[in-house]
């Protein structure tokens, strides 16, 4: 019984663990953004793949939607190959980083 009961409080702590709200450091961010820069740090840029259009610029949006979006991508509930291999790559905390970090530019 009583193993029972350190199951069941470890539980109740890894959950709490994971719900627990990582916060975002745009200082952290500088050398993880050199990935999104090539095609985001570009006015008027336009990727070819998987086809061409025009990729947004980044700098100025919510610090919640990039960080979504980058969850998104991670899900594969945004479809993006590129973004996709990108995002995956990340943890939760250089995505959170990388969010504020963008967030803050203009």
């Amino acid at each position: 019984m009583k193993k029972l009961f350190a199951l069941l409080a470890l539980a109740g702590v890894a959950n709490f663990a994971a719900s627990a709200e990582v916060v975002g450091d745009a200082k952290a961010a500088v050398n993880k953004v050199a990935m999104c820069i090539g095609c985001h740090g570009i006015p008027g840029y336009k990727a070819t793949f998987p086809e061409v259009y025009q990729v947004p610029m980044i700098g100025g949006q919510s610090e919640k939607y990039i960080a979504s979006a980058l969850h998104a991508y991670k899900k594969g509930d945004r479809n993006h190959p590129s973004m996709r291999g990108i995002a995956i790559s990340m943890s939760d905390q250089d995505i959170a980083d990388v969010a504020a970090y963008y967030s803050q530019q203009k």
